[in-house]
């Protein structure tokens, strides 16, 4: 993968980016690179734990909430807490996780589906008018497990059925993708990356064998830092769809449309898959 640098921008008036899973790994790096290099910008962090996500944000000297996304309720009230904002240039859908189970949320929904891809669509869909009114841009952080560890039937895309914490994160990215998919046939600016191979903790909470391949140290020392997930996170923030990646699409690197199951480009399986969400989660698009 291309460690190049973001895009360089002519001076720009002031961008709000909000920034999700911002408590450490892919996104507290993002949030360092972008502060230094686009210190103008209204950075506003979001995570899961609050000391960690106040650490990350005081050093910075940015805005912060506080949201745990196996809770819907949670992220409705992160939505009612970022009212205040009139636009919102990026929003990057970062947060995410793989994890045992089955495990059924408050909302019903398997947890890593849930954290992975309805709590950032739930976000999304009521962030969207914000969005719109500057003609922003969504950036989902996907994963190469969509093509290696999925095995995806949009009758069970939770994943209760024949559940592995493999098979469940591997669908959960088939997920993002195809939700970048459904905000793009909605006019919104969106774009899925697989931000690279790295020595984060976004398997902390797994007993099973990817953790202790991940955590085992002869492993975890051939894996890249959060910093080059995060300068990917970074160079798709600052992007500009048309020139740097186009929209709706999926990257393995800055450059290359990324590993992707057959299923994932498939349109009308997004659309089917969300808009029986949104009328679940009782929004509209």
């Amino acid at each position: 993968m291309s460690h190049e640098h973001a895009p360089t921008h002519v001076p720009s008036p002031q961008k709000t980016i909000v920034i999700t899973g911002a408590s450490d790994g892919i996104g507290a790096a993002a949030a360092r690179i972008l502060h230094r290099q686009r210190p103008e910008d209204n950075l506003i962090l979001v995570g899961r734990d609050p000391k960690k996500t106040k650490a990350v944000a005081s050093k910075l000297g940015v805005r912060y909430h506080v949201a745990d996304f196996t809770s819907l309720g949670e992220v409705h009230r992160l939505a009612r807490e970022l009212d205040d904002l009139e636009t919102i240039d990026v929003l990057a859908n970062n947060a995410g996780g793989i994890f045992d189970g089955p495990l059924a949320t408050v909302d019903g929904f398997e947890r890593t589906w849930q954290i992975n891809v309805v709590a950032p669509f739930l976000l999304t869909s009521l962030l969207q008018d914000k969005i719109r009114a500057v003609d922003g841009l969504v950036v989902q952080t996907a994963s190469v497990a969509n093509f290696l560890m999925s095995k995806f039937d949009p009758a069970d895309p939770n994943t209760f059925d024949k559940f592995s914490s493999e098979r469940a994160y591997g669908n959960a990215k088939v997920g993002s993708i195809l939700l970048t998919r459904f905000i793009h046939s909605h006019g919104i600016n969106s774009v899925a990356f697989h931000p690279g191979v790295l020595a984060t903790n976004f398997s902390s909470e797994l007993t099973g064998k990817l953790n202790k391949l991940y955590f085992t140290p002869g492993i975890k020392h051939l894996l890249s830092k959060p910093k080059v997930g995060g300068a990917n996170l970074a160079y798709f923030i600052t992007g500009t769809p048309g020139i740097h990646f186009e929209s709706g699409e999926y990257y393995n690197d800055k450059r290359k449309p990324g590993l992707q199951r057959p299923i994932a480009k498939n349109v009308s399986v997004a659309k089917r898959i969300f808009a029986d969400l949104a009328q679940s989660l009782n929004v509209e698009w």
